[in-house]
């Protein structure tokens, strides 16, 4: 049998789900009215609702994030709203807490989010014999990594393939809490990462000053698509639940057209995961909408430096060097291209980002809203595509259409025309109407054909058009029509009563877990979750860390992101700068906000730890 591989894509809400679709999603998860990790992004029950009957008529499913930590008297409200998603077709949950799966629930599917930090083996084989029927792996996993998560357990993985990165180990980040009592955990993530620090080292001297020191680049693995397939990976999916549409129809689109291709490479082991084909009136490239830059992350092991410390802001698109500043314009490299309206970004001397907006171009000379002082040969990106976002924003931007034969044919009554789908479906419209032969015996197939095709704001399109009379027949062009709608109608109708949706009812297991003792780290902040780990035999649970934070003292994030790497004071990979060591603690300085890092060799790991913390240091060298 074949497997089915599958783009995921966000939506912010019911709007940018329905683009998401038009684009080629085969997949869209979606926030609900709470316990969503972006509490930006919430939606109605009623938009929920309306966002799975538009995608289960393409055969795209439909996941809810309810992937935040639970609260106690949190617990009750969580299980009803999870009631309310099944009764509307939802095909599945993105959980985080462990809770849920002890709560009564509906036979709906539950994945495991990225937010349960999927990195081990053990965990995920653990996961899927407790139920789960797909887990989110961690980002930071590289391909040998997955590979062996696949040969472990034959869940469904999911993986990230474009979009921004969290710097932390997802689900592990308490920088919010730390800071201002908001929890990453809770929704409410304030981005301390995205911030300007000062770094300084065990000798109290300013190594470099107000740089973005936390803030990475966006993630694109969207080359490696084959070889994730190959480890395993069957869902692709793209970050960005706060994201606008052109962003979500860009990256779809992109993704698209790059998976059609692998797919149309390996047909005999894989297929496209949802109904339809996609056109688009533009030309997709990730870099036209927001990034920072990308990198591959750890997908290839550690390899190059993956810091975005000049702006947490999208760089965009390379244009090209500004030859000269000329009166009140400049002349840029490749200015040609740029547009009224386009925002350009630049580097400046101070190594922080400056933005323009273009007043008018004139042949290849870029006039700015307000003239900087730009040095010569400063690389300028454009972060704001006017003409591009304005093609992309229409709604015929990018169409989808499921394929349909049409035949067109009598019966004793009179008509009728019958559509079949490329899923097999089969609609017949029936016209009672007098058989009156044409005048002069003249055929009207080309006629009937033309306006058969006509399938206009459908989700249809006619590849085949067949009529088979006795004789030729006479029919009006209005007949004609009424019968495409009808039929197309009642296509739609069968389309949705035929989808099947998978499901699953839990049952409780007591299969051991791989760890007796939990730290805060696993994020146990209610009785249900604690009576989910303890049947599986865990001994010791911490609470979670926004009930017993010690402030001041805290380690607030775990990541494989590493400062001494990026400045190539690695002693694994820069041992011939190792003449210049650098005196620890290193220490991250933003206002009162004060955070000392600690650099854990053996697992290849940075700790961000809060200022009156305290731990040993470990020697700068290769375990």
């Amino acid at each position: 049998m074949k497997k089915k591989i599958e783009i995921l894509a966000p939506a912010k809400d019911l709007l940018t789900g329905i683009a998401a679709i038009n684009a080629g999603a085969d997949a869209v998860y979606i926030g609900a009215p709470q316990f969503g990790a972006r509490s930006n992004a919430n939606n109605s029950i009623e938009d929920v609702a309306a966002l799975v009957e538009y995608a289960h008529l393409y055969n795209v499913q439909v996941f809810v994030v309810i992937n935040t930590i639970l609260y106690d008297n949190e617990l009750e409200t969580c299980r009803q709203l999870i009631w309310k998603l099944y009764h509307i077709g939802v095909d599945a949950l993105i959980i985080q807490d462990m809770a849920i799966m002890e709560m009564e629930l509906p036979p709906i599917v539950l994945h495991a989010s990225t937010q349960a930090n999927n990195r081990d083996a053990d965990k995920i084989k653990f996961l899927a014999d407790a139920g789960m029927k797909r887990v989110v792996l961690a980002r930071e996993l590289n391909l040998h990594q997955i590979k062996e998560i696949s040969d472990t357990t034959d869940v469904e993985l999911e993986f990230f393939v474009t979009g921004a990165l969290c710097v932390s180990f997802s689900g592990n980040c308490y920088m919010s809490v730390a800071n201002g009592e908001r929890s990453a955990n809770r929704g409410s993530c304030a981005q301390n990462c995205r911030l300007p620090y000062n770094l300084i080292d065990g000798h109290g001297e300013t190594l470099i000053k107000n740089s973005h020191l936390l803030s990475i680049k966006d993630f694109d693995v969207s080359n490696q698509i084959p070889n994730l397939v190959e480890a395993g990976i069957v869902s692709f999916k793209i970050e960005g639940r706060l994201k606008d549409i052109v962003y979500v129809k860009n990256n779809v689109s992109y993704l698209r057209k790059k998976l059609d291709a692998f797919l149309e490479e390996n047909p005999e082991k894989y297929t496209k995961a949802s109904s339809g084909t996609c056109t688009y009136t533009f030309d997709s490239a990730l870099d036209r909408t927001f990034n920072r830059g990308y990198t591959d992350y750890f997908v290839n092991e550690r390899h190059q430096a993956i810091g975005s410390w000049e702006s947490p802001k999208s760089k965009g698109q390379y244009i090209g060097k500004l030859i000269k500043t000329v009166g009140n314009s400049y002349e840029i490299e490749n200015g040609h291209f740029l547009n009224n309206g386009d925002g350009l970004c630049f580097i400046n001397e101070n190594n922080e980002a400056e933005g323009i907006y273009v007043n008018k171009v004139e042949n290849g000379i870029v006039y700015p809203n307000v003239l900087k002082e730009i040095k010569e040969g400063t690389f300028i990106y454009r972060n704001n595509d006017a003409a591009f976002i304005k093609l992309v924003e229409r709604e015929d931007s990018a169409v989808r259409k499921i394929s349909t034969t049409l035949l067109l044919t009598e019966n004793e009554n009179g008509f009728e025309l019958i559509a079949t789908d490329e899923d097999g479906n089969v609609s017949v419209a029936k016209l009672e109407h007098a058989k009156e032969p044409t005048k002069n015996g003249e055929s009207l197939e080309e006629n009937f054909k033309v306006n058969l095709a006509k399938t206009g704001f459908t989700p249809y399109k006619a590849e085949e058009i067949d009529v088979v009379f006795s004789q030729n027949w006479f029919l009006p062009i209005s007949k004609i029509n009424e019968l495409r709608r009808t039929v197309f109608e009642q296509l739609s109708e069968i389309r949705l009563k035929n989808y099947v949706r998978k499901e699953h009812q839990m049952e409780k297991t007591s299969h051991p877990y791989p760890e007796t003792k939990l730290d805060f780290m696993y994020n146990v902040a209610n009785k249900m979750a604690r009576k989910f780990y303890e049947r599986h035999g865990v001994t010791e649970i911490e609470k979670a860390f926004e009930l017993q934070w010690d402030p001041g003292k805290s380690r607030v994030m775990t990541t494989k992101y590493c400062i001494k790497y990026e400045l190539e004071r690695c002693p694994k990979y820069h041992r011939e700068n190792m003449d210049k060591k650098l005196k620890e603690p290193l220490v991250l300085k933003q206002g009162e906000l004060e955070y000392k890092l600690k650099f854990n060799c053996k697992p290849c790991e940075m700790e961000i730890w809060e200022k009156d913390a305290e731990f040993e240091i470990e020697e700068d060298h290769i375990h």
